[in-house]
């Protein structure tokens, strides 16, 4: 065997802290795969994770990670958690002890474990190498290809730039971003025949440039689906949030015809929260994006059709038939609707924000711009999950983080384990009784007046980066006539419609999630007074896929 084809086997990793169980782990693989694999041994996480980085460097595989539970500074689960990242293709086993299984039963949610093994694995032909074999195989006829990544050249302070990453961000469609002053942009730029007056130019991994593409010519060009492949489906799910998700998941998984319709991207809100630790199942905590990738899975996996980019202006009942009809005019339609919009962030209400909106100033949190903000000071405002789940987020980058809060402090609207982690973080700070009254800057953000709204004093700060999380506005506007809504525009359903409202036509009242038309359901953030948690979201969800199969049953 040559050494370059030594250095192009994949590799086995191990990380065990008890020397002497590593060195026996190492040789235990290398006799039933040193042939065709290179073995490697660590005996702490960190140790592991270097080796992991100098793989990934040389361009090699990780077939496999055998990860011991029980180890200092950093345990399995941890360590495969942020292994993770660096080889998403390795199947991941973890090593325990009987006493441990409760930990196995906890990676399965952390960290999507394949396997776990009880030590000791003697003999490890009986109990070693055939899960091993198992997992090799799984690996080898998987698609381990890197993914190839889609191109953005853009001016750093451009709205419709921010718009563009954040729209792949949210996606999962791997991205690299040029600067309009690299000169690697400029080399794109020349070769798609563009002076960068028009930006940004987005060039796809077939090498396609799209000059400033709006989000459903993106969409098209980066695989995702726009189109829906039948006219009429069992249930619409209107709204990619937790509720929405839920709600497909359990409407695909329980035999329904489902189809997801979602403006931008799945997760709302809840997806670009950096870490939900209070979400049951996950004790470690688990970030927006990577719950939405799992439920976005899940939903495939039971066969839902997932739309992207696609806009519904209205809701229409035409018989047994509900139909919604998106902003191009082309219409869908189901036996059944759940409308799961969710809810936006309220806009700030002061002088020179408006046009500063992607340009220092944004509404929710964007993870794409974390790096960004090394060394800098970032405003918050909010004292919401949201806002602390964002502050704990950009502490890891920014040189301070201020939190902006109109009330006496968070204790009113967060939760008592963010307030918690905030306190311990030493460049955060907390101002209570304080607003943003104004903001100035050229081409991006500036400066920020704040006002303290007890003594009325104001303050100039310099800032650049001011991250907005207030209010919840339902996007429910263009159900006006239509649905029934509170004074806020929050949906009306079940007991909160007052029994059989006008136009009812069936002898039942309304089940307890279903609005003033018969067959159509709400989920989540945007009806009345729901709990505005992503548990309760999720669980609404699957609530309104158990009344459209009520509905169905007695229509």
């Amino acid at each position: 065997m040559t050494t370059a084809d030594r250095v192009a086997r994949p590799s086995i990793l191990t990380v065990d802290d008890d020397p002497a169980v590593s060195r026996a782990v190492a040789r235990d693989l290398r006799r039933m795969y040193g042939e065709h694999y290179r073995v490697v041994r660590a005996e702490s996480g960190s140790q592991a994770l270097e080796a992991l980085h100098e793989i990934k460097l040389r361009g090699e595989e990780v077939a496999a990670l055998l990860a011991d539970y029980r180890m200092p500074q950093m345990n399995g689960i941890e360590f495969l958690e942020q292994a993770m990242d660096v080889f998403p293709q390795a199947r991941r086993v973890l090593l325990t002890a009987y006493a441990d299984t409760d930990a196995a039963i906890q990676a399965i949610n952390v960290v999507d474990l394949d396997h776990y093994l009880l030590k000791p694995w003697d003999p490890p032909e009986q109990n070693l190498y055939p899960v091993l074999d198992e997992q090799l195989r799984a690996w080898a006829v998987s698609d381990r290809q890197p993914p190839q990544r889609v191109r953005v050249v853009g001016h750093r302070w451009s709205p419709r730039s921010y718009e563009v990453r954040d729209f792949l961000a949210r996606n999962n469609v791997p991205f690299r971003w040029h600067a309009l002053d690299e000169p690697e942009a400029r080399c794109l730029l020349t070769a798609a025949h563009q002076d960068g007056t028009t930006l940004p130019v987005v060039v796809t991994a077939q090498g396609k440039a799209l000059v400033d593409p709006s989000d459903a010519e993106l969409a098209a060009e980066v695989g995702l689906s726009t189109q829906p492949s039948a006219e009429f489906y069992d249930l619409i799910v209107v709204g990619g949030g937790p509720a929405g998700l839920g709600a497909a998941v359990y409407g695909g998984s329980e035999g329904l015809r489902t189809v997801l319709v979602e403006r931008i991207a799945t997760g709302g809100q809840a997806g670009t929260s950096s870490r939900i630790e209070n979400y049951l199942g996950f004790p470690d905590g688990v970030s927006g994006g990577q719950l939405t990738e799992r439920a976005r899975r899940q939903a495939v996996k039971f066969g839902v059709e997932l739309l992207t980019t696609r806009d519904v202006v209205a809701l229409e009942r035409r018989g047994a038939a509900r139909i919604v009809r998106f902003g191009d005019g082309t219409e869908l339609a189901a036996h059944t609707v759940i409308l799961a919009t969710g809810v936006s962030y309220r806009l700030l209400d002061a002088p020179g924000l408006g046009e500063l909106t992607g340009r220092g100033v944004y509404y929710g949190a964007s993870t794409t711009e974390g790096p960004n903000c090394a060394g800098q000071d970032v405003y918050l405002v909010g004292g919401a999950n949201s806002a602390g789940q964002a502050a704990v987020y950009f502490s890891g980058h920014a040189r301070k983080v201020v939190i902006l809060v109109r009330g006496d402090g968070l204790q009113q609207s967060m939760s008592r384990y963010l307030i918690d982690q905030l306190a311990a973080i030493p460049n955060v700070e907390v101002r209570p009784h304080t607003e943003v009254c104004g903001g100035t800057g050229e081409d991006h953000l500036e400066t920020l007046t704040l006002l303290h709204n007890k003594t009325g004093e104001t303050t100039t700060v310099q800032a650049s980066w001011l991250f907005a999380f207030i209010g919840a506005a339902p996007r429910t506007d263009w159900l006006d006539g239509t649905l029934e809504r509170d004074e806020r525009g929050f949906l009306l359903a079940g007991p909160d419609l007052g029994g059989s409202p006008p136009g009812w036509d069936l002898e039942r009242a309304p089940y307890h999630l279903e609005t003033n038309v018969p067959g159509v359901f709400v989920a989540g953030d945007v009806r009345a007074d729901s709990v505005k948690r992503v548990a309760s979201a999720v669980g609404e969800g699957a609530m309104a896929v158990t009344l459209v199969h009520r509905y169905l049953e007695r229509s």
